[in-house]
């Protein structure tokens, strides 16, 4: 093996950090996925044990015997798959736009819209719930898709790709015929998919783990979605907490699987947009 060889089998010294926060950051996963195979006493008892005395399935068994877990699994599902494919279609418009469409003011309402992220959702839920209370949308899905069918982030996202695109095919693809639409779908999108993919993956997690506003919009138990129907788990006096680890156990599956399979193109789009 040739001197270089062995110099890059060597751990450098960035490892010698990047391994501790690594555990830091596994951990806390570690000590749910054993939490939700413990029973209640042993969950109870101070200090907490950290590993479980004997596997304990009953956790796991409240959740989907006890409850409506395949109902609220779908309507999380549902949710978030019709928020994912909303904000992928509208912020590549938009995006597109804001990048290659020059009007006045454009701009001014780049700004303005990426300001509105800076406002906490908390200051306009009360109009929020009171106009889809008016228009009949509350207790309902649509309800918990509406309010995030575009994001000021996704729209910023977008408009940093396309502003790095060389604008060399746009123009042979316009020259050859085709509309500014047509420019967009056949050309450009296919291109963009790391952007994409992390505009889906951003959108997803957001989505799939929202509590504040399916707490606010929604009352009956058949359209909870996991997040909420989490919640019914922990009572006032009493909370049963194997059957609160293992629901989280589940509902964190769908997250970790979705960022493992599109981690290269989520850090792909992120360098991307820093650059642009």
């Amino acid at each position: 093996m040739s001197r270089r060889e062995r110099r890059l089998r060597l751990p450098s010294k960035w490892h010698l950090i990047l391994l501790p926060m690594s555990i830091v950051t596994v951990l806390p996963f570690v000590w749910l996925l054993l939490s939700s195979v413990m029973t209640q006493t042993e969950l109870n008892r101070f200090p907490p044990a950290f590993w479980p005395q004997a596997i304990d399935l009953d956790g796991y068994r409240s959740v989907v015997e006890r409850s409506d877990f395949p109902r609220w699994f779908l309507n999380s599902l549902i949710v978030s798959a019709s928020i994912v494919l909303a904000q992928v279609v509208l912020c590549s418009m938009a995006g597109y736009a804001f990048a290659r469409i020059r009007f006045i003011g454009s701009r001014v309402a780049l700004v303005l819209v990426i300001a509105t992220s800076l406002i906490p959702f908390q200051l306009t839920v009360i109009p929020t719930f009171l106009i889809f209370n008016k228009v009949g949308l509350t207790d309902t899905l649509g309800a918990l898709i509406v309010p995030q069918l575009s994001s000021a982030v996704g729209i910023y996202l977008m408009t940093s790709f396309f502003r790095s695109f060389p604008g060399e095919l746009e123009e042979a693809a316009r020259i050859d015929g085709c509309s500014r639409l047509g420019v967009l779908f056949r050309v450009v999108l296919p291109v963009a998919r790391p952007a994409l993919a992390a505009l889906a993956i951003i959108t997803f997690i957001t989505a799939w783990n929202d509590l504040f506003w399916p707490l606010v919009a929604i009352n009956s138990e058949a359209n909870y979605t996991l997040q909420v129907g989490l919640t019914t788990f922990q009572g006032l006096h009493r909370a049963n907490w194997p059957a609160v680890m293992a629901g989280a156990v589940m509902v964190t599956l769908p997250v970790l699987v979705v960022f493992l399979v599109g981690q290269r193109r989520f850090v792909q789009a992120l360098t991307g947009a820093v650059k642009g």
